[in-house]
């Protein structure tokens, strides 16, 4: 029973960060200093990625409408224009998943470590506080999901690239920062990147499931299954919320948290710990 009030609170604290450009690893780092779940080290890598499964429904459930390029009615319908952003999403992953195809191990060791987190968290948070401030007077020139060409998606991808090469930029923050620099509205930045999350954390995820085995335990499985539900649940309140917050709010508020958090964790490792 205590490993799956655990399970609920990484689940918890999972689907609130995976959404919000906070940077859901550098959460994890400090969630995992205090609570430790009781399994192996290798379900516990595979934990902290398949995990995000449920964040991924919670987008599918509640961007249906636009995800879905066929209308079912008396005579189905191909939406051409979603099939075409399905090809601009799949074209934006293609760096970051050779990447993470070919370095992930590497990766995961150079960076992996309360520094480089720390370092990303207050690097990006800086920009984005910069960038917004920056933008305060330009009016966005993409405004719509439709107005995203190729290139526009290649250079989020190349952003996107940045946060599977050092863990603490956050995938959604290193995406929307990259789409507000060259003139993509809020909202239009935070859709494109809940949708290119799609591909990218299934595919992680598939990889992690591959390498781990199917060999559960009935108590690990019980344990991810719980992860993922909270995850699911909490992600579909706080995309709701995110979505709402930009119509008239920037993204400055999660800047100067990035910064707090960052000096939190080195200062927790390197003078507490």
């Amino acid at each position: 029973m205590i490993e799956i009030l655990k399970a609920i609170l990484f689940g918890l604290v999972e689907g609130i960060t995976e959404w919000l450009p906070i940077s859901s690893t550098g959460h994890m780092i400090l969630l995992n200093e205090f609570v430790t779940l009781d399994v192996s080290p290798e379900f516990w890598e595979m934990f902290l990625v398949v995990i995000q499964l449920g964040a991924i429904l919670a987008v599918v459930v509640l961007f249906w409408g636009k995800l879905f390029p066929f209308k079912l009615k008396e005579k189905p319908v191909i939406q051409k224009d979603i099939f075409d952003m399905w090809f601009k999403i799949i074209a934006a992953c293609i760096p970051a998943a050779v990447v993470g195809l070919l370095f992930d191990e590497q990766l995961e060791a150079l960076f992996y470590n309360p520094v480089s987190v720390s370092i990303a968290l207050i690097v990006f948070g800086i920009a984005f506080i910069i960038i917004e401030n920056k933008n305060k007077e330009l009016k966005p020139r993409v405004t719509e999901l439709s107005q995203i060409t190729y290139k526009t998606a290649m250079i989020i991808g190349l952003f996107q690239l940045i946060a599977a090469v050092f863990p603490g930029t956050s995938r959604s923050g290193a995406t929307i920062l990259g789409a507000l620099l060259i003139g993509v509205s809020r909202t239009v930045a935070a859709e494109f990147t809940f949708f290119l999350a799609i591909p990218v954390m299934l595919g992680a995820s598939l990889l992690k499931i591959v390498k781990f085995g199917l060999a559960f335990t009935g108590a690990e499985a019980v344990i991810l299954l719980v992860g993922m539900a909270v995850a699911f649940i909490v992600s579909v309140i706080v995309i709701r919320f995110l979505m709402g917050y930009i119509k008239k709010h920037d993204f400055k508020v999660f800047g100067w948290y990035r910064i707090v958090l960052g000096v939190v964790v080195l200062a927790y490792f390197y003078l507490i710990k």
